[in-house]
């Protein structure tokens, strides 16, 4: 009865992990974006530097997925130059309007929810997550939306050294971690692996990439 119990909920766990549901790309596959706007990341972290570190980070995934991405300092000016600096204020901004003054053809909404390193007892971790939605700025459809993470605990390792070995580990890498920014390079990886094409449900390849009208990116 036990491996049967066990073994039932092996299957279960299986079929759940394995039946994710595929985004639907109607709307990118007619709109065929060919230049992203990305607009400033609105930083729902106590990081006041979050919004820039990723905001940095978000042309060369795009810009290798196959897209003419408007330069981020370029952009920052031109708002800065019309009086707008916060994020909030600038996510409100018409899609028209951006269009007018940009001439993208879609623009990119990300959202920083968390940035930083977290002291937790025994262990201290980098962690950066962001969501990201794209939308066109001729229509007003939301062509694409996803969500990822990255973390120093991927890769750490704390399985020795006993408590008094995992505080002393936490209590150095919480003050290396600040020190040296690592939240920057985790960002990173969080934007790449958000905006990075050829990724389940991830963004869709654009016109400048060999890898364009192929594996699900838009069709004529």
């Amino acid at each position: 009865m036990k491996w049967t119990t066990l073994l039932a909920a092996a299957l279960l766990l299986g079929g759940c992990a394995t039946q994710g549901k595929k985004y639907d790309y109607s709307a990118f596959q007619q709109s065929r974006p060919a230049s992203i706007l990305v607009l400033p990341p609105l930083n729902g972290s106590p990081d006041i530097g979050a919004t820039y570190s990723l905001w940095s980070q978000t042309t060369l995934p795009l810009a290798e997925s196959g897209y003419y991405v408007l330069p981020v300092t370029l952009v920052d000016e031109a708002f800065r130059q019309n009086g707008m600096t916060a994020p909030a204020d600038i996510h409100e901004i018409s899609i028209g309007k951006l269009r007018q003054i940009f001439g993208a053809d879609a623009a990119l909404y990300i959202n920083v929810k968390q940035y930083g390193t977290s002291y937790m007892v025994v262990s201290s971790e980098t962690r950066v997550t962001a969501s990201g939605k794209l939308v066109d700025l001729r229509s007003g459809a939301t062509l694409w939306e996803g969500s990822a993470t990255a973390s120093t605990s991927e890769t750490d390792n704390n399985s020795s050294g006993g408590i008094a070995g995992l505080l002393i580990k936490a209590i150095i890498s919480q003050i290396s971690d600040t020190l040296s920014n690592r939240g920057h390079a985790i960002a990173g990886i969080t934007s790449s692996r958000l905006l990075s094409a050829g990724q389940p449900n991830g963004i869709l390849y654009g016109p400048r990439s060999p890898k364009y009208l192929k594996d699900g990116s838009p069709t004529p």
